[in-house]
């Protein structure tokens, strides 16, 4: 039987307890240690296009990167914290996400995750919850996916080198649609040093009106203050421009925003959950992985 993604949480974390270890490897040795039998290995998701036990691995690896007791070290690769080898010390019986909910960062994640959600149907998803209908449960699932991904994303934009980042964010702004049809509406400047402007979006094919980007690649908690935003005006100002988008993968201060508002240019800020669901809804870094059609019986045809 193919163990659930909660009791796979500790096994998983014991793999990276010495060494930094890919998550195959990772794999290979827990469907062992299970003695999984190769049609358990083999087991797919409906979907058809990944295996059952490595979907339920990594969702396990997941949650103990947002509770801080894994990192990632490289595509594909993990390690424990020292966080996660001092819990293995104390020698669990089981690490779930009961127990996970005692580390900060991991309640940040729940909370961006329910944040914007309805409260019914997060209630009526909960486990074993025979109140809840299947379109409840669904939609409620489809939340707390994204809701990974979008922490994942985050995490992984935050590790990108500053030149990567800028190109980033203005490939995100032209799949938008700002910038038209011209293929050369948008490039990055941050790289040339351009009077403290990243990037440039074109929005008619002679660069008249033009929309200045400014990226910020900051870890959580370094959050953007008032400052920051009057260099950018500053910077607008020297372009003579009258619009500008201010992304960082932290959080705008509450004088942050304030100022932005207070400033007579249109200053759009765009800070890193925002910028997470950006990238998930354009599909930039990530990919569709399979389409559910829900459907409904179409009460005209039987009229």
């Amino acid at each position: 039987m193919i163990p659930d993604y909660q009791t796979l949480m500790l096994p998983v974390l014991k793999q990276a307890r010495d060494e930094e270890i890919s998550t195959r490897n990772a794999i290979e040795r827990l469907a062992g240690q299970y003695q999984l039998s190769e049609d358990d290995r083999e087991k797919m998701l409906p979907s058809g296009k990944q295996r059952t036990f490595d979907n339920r691995v990594n969702w396990a690896k997941g949650y103990l990167k947002q509770a801080g007791l894994v990192r990632y070290t490289k595509r594909g690769f993990y390690t424990a914290t020292d966080e996660g080898r001092k819990v293995l010390a104390e020698n669990p019986e089981r690490i779930d996400v009961n127990y996970l909910k005692r580390y900060d960062s991991f309640q940040d994640f729940q909370t961006r995750k329910g944040a914007k959600s309805d409260k019914a149907v997060d209630e009526a998803a909960r486990p074993n919850d025979d109140s809840a209908t299947p379109d409840e449960i669904l939609r409620a699932a489809h939340k707390q996916i994204n809701s990974a991904l979008s922490a994942d994303l985050l995490d992984r934009v935050r590790q990108v080198s500053p030149a990567f980042f800028e190109d980033l964010i203005v490939h995100l702004l032209l799949a938008m649609g700002y910038g038209g049809t011209s293929e050369d509406a948008g490039r990055a400047l941050g790289r040339s040093g351009d009077d403290g402007v990243d990037g440039v979006i074109d929005q008619d094919p002679l660069g008249v009106d033009q929309i200045y980007v400014q990226a910020k690649r900051y870890a959580e908690g370094s959050n953007i203050g008032p400052g920051a935003i009057r260099d950018f005006f500053g910077a607008l100002s020297l372009k003579k421009a009258q619009k500008g988008i201010f992304v960082t993968t932290s959080s705008f201060s509450s004088s942050a925003v304030q100022t932005a508002k207070d400033l007579g240019t249109r200053i759009v800020l765009i800070d890193g959950n925002q910028l997470a669901r950006l990238l998930i809804r354009y599909n930039i870094g990530c990919r569709d992985e399979e389409v559910l059609h829900v459907k409904k019986i179409d009460e005209d045809f039987f009229e």
